[in-house]
């Protein structure tokens, strides 16, 4: 009897175990689903697009006069004349250097806490372009129309430079926290920083997704678009040490208008580094920029404080 009894607890004992096993499988799929995932992989013939508008000899035309000018936009006067500005912009030989990388920008869903939200999503691309004098600046595209058009000139490479810092240290997905000026790269479920912004966010030795979840969620949770904050207007940066007010930030570059050809918004970053995101049309504006308010414009410093 003692033996019956034991075989029929170890019976009963192997069936829950299976089942719970079995209810681990079913269940694993959807848990799965629902969990913060990796930004989704830009293909590379979009990036050959890309990387196409930025060759045209109007673009790297305007480059030039980018570089020529020092990132002074062209609604304020040089102390140079046009002919010289020309020939300085001719001097320049803007040529493109790296690879045209997506940038991937904090995403709202992930701060909002949606299911199966990526960290972060592919916003635009950027081209590295160095002029004769050792000058660089990131070039813009975004998708318009079926086709990638330029919307922005930025100086610096921070973009480039970032994606190619991630790739050299392990690889993984470089992605922005305009915010606070964060860089980070997502690499085995941990988020790790690229700056010292970044290092300040997360500490050194990074955190697991979820809890990067938690943190941006804390951060910007109620300055999502539609919320209250959103509709006062009020966006442009965020102080991670100060209070949780973001300080506004002017509107840069000017607006493509529809038809035309490929449309620059020259906007120089900032003293100190930095860049403002490109005045685009309402179809192709940066969801960055939703994130804290719409029509807000993203600096990557001169942030002051709340």
């Amino acid at each position: 009897m003692t033996e019956t009894k034991n075989r029929r607890r170890a019976a009963t004992a192997t069936a829950t175990a299976l089942l719970a096993a079995g209810l681990a499988l079913a269940l694993a799929p959807a848990a799965h689903a629902d969990s913060p995932s990796a930004p989704a992989p830009v293909p590379a013939a979009e990036l050959a697009q890309a990387r196409g508008a930025v060759q045209d000899p109007a673009v790297l035309d305007k480059v030039g006069h980018f570089f020529a000018r020092k990132g002074v936009p062209p609604t304020r006067q040089l102390t140079i004349g046009a002919a010289e500005e020309a020939r300085a912009a001719g001097e320049a030989a803007p040529r493109l250097v790296g690879d045209t990388v997506p940038v991937y920008v904090l995403d709202p869903g992930f701060v909002a806490g949606t299911p199966g939200a990526p960290v972060a999503t592919s916003e635009f691309t950027a081209s590295k372009v160095v002029a004769a004098d050792g000058q660089s600046a990131s070039v813009w595209t975004v998708r318009q129309g079926g086709g990638w058009k330029v919307v922005n000139i930025a100086s610096g490479g921070d973009e480039s430079d970032y994606a190619a810092k991630a790739a050299g240290s392990g690889g993984g997905t470089a992605f922005r926290e305009p915010q606070v000026n964060a860089w980070y790269v997502l690499r085995d479920g941990r988020v790790l920083p690229l700056d010292d912004e970044a290092r300040r966010s997360v500490g050194a030795g990074g955190v697991t997704l979820a809890a990067y979840q938690q943190l941006v969620h804390q951060r910007y949770g109620d300055k999502l678009p539609g919320s209250a904050y959103d509709r006062a207007g009020k966006g442009g940066g965020y102080e991670a040490d100060a209070a949780p007010e973001l300080a506004a930030a002017p509107r840069s570059g000017t607006a493509p208008q529809p038809g035309e050809g490929p449309q620059l918004a020259v906007a120089p970053r900032p003293a100190g580094g930095g860049s403002a995101l490109p005045a685009v049309t309402a179809a192709a504006a940066l969801g960055a920029t939703a994130l804290v308010g719409a029509g807000a414009v993203l600096r990557r410093r001169g942030v002051r404080r709340g």
